[in-house]
């Protein structure tokens, strides 16, 4: 369980997801300094605060629980990172800042959303109550997050099954294709979490913190892939299951990958973090 560790989102991170997913639009207020920069975090899981929509913890590994009034409900596979938090007390007030983001493992994350066109904030559309998102129970220690850790071998996978049959739901896709990884993005989440404000999409990230008494530990999801053709246009329904595996390409490959998801042997060990998770409603 992470329901002490604060939970951040990355939006914009892969190229072509947000215009698949049909968010582009949602962003187009929002200033980056380059066309690869991600486009802002947000907040997920609130902890240490008593009420309001992202303080119920969302994660399962085991279960998605839809919304009522879903029928939108797309599977985000992704990276998450589990990071110590390092904060600097600021000598003018009792305020902190992030200094500094240790990242200590990683493992298969689904950051599910609804597609909710227009939607004032991107946490409205993340977290709706228990069994909201998807992470595995099996995390891989991260030696360094820099050129030539053990993270740079790995790939992200995904798939849909319904009604005994299986299909690609992400583009398998290298980890080191994010658009911003490594130092570059520690750099630029910590700036987020010190600057970014609460103006259109986006909100205050101090303030959170805050709020939320400065926890030490955050899981922070780096961003979704492009979806195959079949993902861009199914939506998860009761009964479905959801399948984001993070494995070592120097281990597996795709085939491989896609052969154990359909004779359902798709097991965690050193070289692969699984997450399945069936759609189940309440």
């Amino acid at each position: 369980m992470f329901n002490q560790c604060i939970g951040f989102g990355v939006a914009g991170n892969f190229a072509g997801h947000l215009e698949q997913a049909g968010e582009a639009a949602d962003f187009v207020t929002v200033a980056v300094k380059e066309v690869t920069q991600p486009k802002a975090i947000f907040p997920f899981y609130l902890p240490n605060i008593n009420s309001g929509l992202l303080t119920t913890y969302p994660l399962s590994s085991t279960q998605i629980t839809p919304p009522n009034d879903a029928d939108n409900l797309q599977i985000e596979p992704e990276v998450a990172l589990v990071c110590d938090v390092i904060y600097t007390t600021n000598a003018d007030d009792s305020r902190q800042t992030v200094s500094d983001l240790i990242p200590r493992q990683f493992g298969a994350y689904n950051d599910c959303s609804i597609r909710k066109p227009h939607a004032k904030k991107i946490s409205e559309k993340k977290n709706w109550g228990i069994n909201s998102k998807g992470m595995s129970d099996h995390l891989i220690a991260i030696d360094h997050f820099s050129t030539g850790g053990v993270l740079d071998r790995y790939r992200i996978a995904s798939f849909h099954c319904r009604d005994g049959e299986i299909h690609r739901y992400g583009e398998d896709s290298a980890v080191v294709g994010y658009s911003y990884f490594h130092d570059t993005l520690l750099d630029w989440i910590i700036e987020r979490m010190n600057h970014q404000q609460d103006v259109g999409p986006t909100e205050n990230i101090a303030d959170l913190l805050e709020q939320s008494q400065y926890p030490t530990q955050a899981v922070i999801s780096i961003g979704a892939t492009r979806y195959t053709p079949y993902g861009e246009s199914h939506f998860l329904q009761a009964g479905d299951t959801s399948i984001v595996v993070v494995y070592d390409g120097n281990c597996y490959n795709a085939e491989e990958i896609m052969q154990m998801a359909l004779t359902h042997d798709l097991t965690n060990d050193d070289g692969m973090s699984v997450l399945i998770q069936q759609v189940v409603t309440s």
